[in-house]
């Protein structure tokens, strides 16, 4: 039962990842033997410097790529036991991508925008309305659905897209940088919207390089050339 319980908790397990890439004869090792575990509930950081492997480890959470060696189960799913069609789905039902460029199409409203991965997962427009709203009502956006994205701020429009990220209703929030293109005061603000989704049970990943953005996770992951360490509680 105990097992069973532990398994039920866990829905992310990396087991030796590994990812390598040849330039001619030469092996360039970017991720090297990379053990990670998430359950649920976890706000978790990882933290790196640039070329230390974080996107690359991003990528490989996302199922934007493939490890060399290593097994990558999501879900209790095993990733690398999965075709192209069964990725593109699995990305779209499990993982819900924030962007620090936000990535909104620029001629689409809020809502408009919050409904794109619910027409790709085929769900009809009356409930992909309904789900939209009600997910820009949740990141604080219920009378701004009809505005463009040159119509709001850089936090709103972060805000837009947690809340694509979420209408879908991911198992896990994957955050690259969501700061990084906001001002200071902007940034925790979105910071304080990840607490409030952590504290109703979403579990979040977030990738950064700023130690004072990594503060805000409740588990703090150190990347540095392809090898990953937990920072110890307290720390």
């Amino acid at each position: 039962m105990e097992e069973m319980r532990i398994l039920a908790e866990q829905i992310l397990k990396m087991t030796g990842i590994s990812k390598s890439y040849f330039l001619g004869e030469d092996e360039q090792v970017v991720l090297n033997h990379i053990n990670l575990t998430i359950n649920k509930g976890d706000f978790a950081a990882i933290l790196g410097p640039s070329g230390s492997g974080k996107s690359t480890l991003m990528n490989m959470i996302g199922c934007l790529d493939t490890p060399t060696h290593g097994e990558y189960k999501l879900s209790q799913q095993k990733v690398q036991e999965l075709d192209e069609k069964q990725l593109a789905d699995i990305r779209n039902r499990e993982i819900g991508f924030v962007f620090q460029q936000f990535h909104l199409l620029p001629r689409l409203s809020a809502r408009h925008n919050v409904e794109l991965p619910l027409i790709y997962a085929g769900i009809r427009e009356k409930e992909r309305k309904q789900r939209a709203m009600e997910m820009l009502v949740r990141v604080g956006l219920d009378e701004k659905m009809e505005h463009r994205p040159n119509q709001l701020s850089g936090g709103q429009q972060q805000r837009v897209a947690i809340a694509r990220a979420l209408v879908t209703e991911p198992t896990i929030l994957l955050a690259d940088e969501p700061t990084g293109a906001l001002d200071q005061k902007t940034g925790q603000q979105i910071m304080e919207l990840f607490h409030q989704l952590n504290q109703e049970g979403k579990s979040i990943i977030m990738i950064t390089h700023d130690p004072e953005i990594a503060k805000n996770a409740g588990r703090v992951f150190h990347i540095l050339d392809g090898q990953l360490q937990e920072e110890e509680a307290g720390c």
